[in-house]
């Protein structure tokens, strides 16, 4: 029946349907060790080559035209923040960085003890990458918007500082431009002290209509992940990187800020900037010195790659994305698949392989 399905997935709410279907079944598998997960193994890796092949073909008249595909990063403030705004009720809007949906169905029961909730879901821009992503996000603006509009707040991908130290004065500026009088916070927590600060200074937070937290532990346990033999081995697959979510949930301040709202009765919006896959496959590219590091993505001039293995852009500025010369172009990775460059090409392999 899956496989049925997918074969008819002509639009994006038919792969998000799918899509939740395969992850809630890989989840329940899982937890039953049943044999039937490497069937599901299979199917799911055949519709992440059939959702790359639907992306490519219509993702830049996504872009073109506004309302003939899925909400998206942009988005998500103008159609999913200011209704609730609108009400006048007091939100909090949480993003936790690189959070997945299969992550999400590991916590939801523990959520749900506190909140009614409903899911709904966004498609994140490309790059999904933070920089990109999360800018989209809080700014309002695709990324060639917001490097020509805040051009001393965009960093360059050549560029060695932070990408996104200014996220704050982003949500400002799109709270300005659609004219919202709504006093707001931001907080980013990057440890859990910060966190426990955050919830013992809850009372502060209740003076303003809404509460913008960006919780960064997911993202950074999937770095450590990659750079730490001892996390990789608490972590081997995805059930037990699901395990270590859940663990860090049940114990950490995001919970205790949630129930905290919960006391209140404050809306909560619950979200992500991006996900994050485990790579198998690495695939061969070639570029200049400065072309980024990325492991799904690649930015530059003179890129060599397989054009049959990649979502290619040739024209940036047709999806929103900014271009440092005339021949600036950007490749991204299909399914499970990951960039190299030919030197160390063995190495790199070695080390970046099943990483997330």
């Amino acid at each position: 029946r899956l496989s049925s399905e997918m074969n008819n997935c002509r639009s994006a709410e038919g792969w998000t349907a799918l899509y939740k279907k395969l992850v809630s079944w890989e989840v329940e598998l899982a937890l039953l060790q049943h044999p039937l997960q490497e069937l599901l193994t299979v199917q799911k890796t055949e519709a992440n080559a059939g959702f790359g092949k639907f992306v490519k073909r219509n993702y830049e008249n996504w872009l073109l035209n506004a309302g003939s595909g899925p909400l998206l990063s942009n988005e998500v403030f103008q159609q999913r923040v200011f209704p609730v705004l609108d009400k006048g009720e007091k939100l909090f809007f949480i993003l936790i960085d690189n959070f997945r949906f299969d992550q999400w169905l590991v916590i939801k029961d523990l959520v749900s003890d506190y909140f009614t909730y409903t899911e709904d879901t966004y498609f994140s821009i490309l790059p999904t990458a933070t920089q990109y992503a999360r800018n989209a996000i809080f700014s309002g603006l695709m990324p060639l918007q917001l490097s020509k509009k805040f051009a001393g707040l965009w960093v360059d991908e050549v560029e060695d500082e932070g990408k996104n130290l200014s996220e704050e004065l982003l949500v400002r500026s799109q709270l300005e431009r659609f004219r919202r009088k709504e006093r707001f916070s931001y907080n980013k927590i990057n440890s859990n002290t910060e966190g426990e600060r955050l919830v013992q200074n809850f009372t502060g937070l209740e003076h303003n209509e809404l509460n913008v937290v960006v919780f960064n532990f997911i993202d950074m346990l999937s770095h450590a992940r990659t750079e730490s033999k001892m996390i990789r081995e608490l972590a081997p697959d995805e059930p037990a990187y699901r395990s270590l979510t859940r663990s860090w949930f049940r114990h950490s301040p995001l919970f205790g800020l949630l129930r905290k709202i919960s006391e209140k009765k404050y809306r909560v919006m619950l979200t992500t900037d991006h996900g994050t896959i485990r790579v198998r496959h690495a695939q061969k590219v070639e570029g200049e010195k400065n072309t980024n590091t990325s492991l799904r993505y690649k930015v530059g001039r003179n890129l060599s790659y397989d054009p049959k293995k990649v979502f290619s852009v040739t024209h940036p500025e047709k999806v929103g994305l900014p271009s440092r010369n005339i021949s600036t172009r950007y490749i991204f990775a299909l399914g499970d698949d990951f960039f190299v460059y030919p030197n160390q090409f063995n190495h790199y392999v070695s080390y970046y392989e099943n990483t997330f």
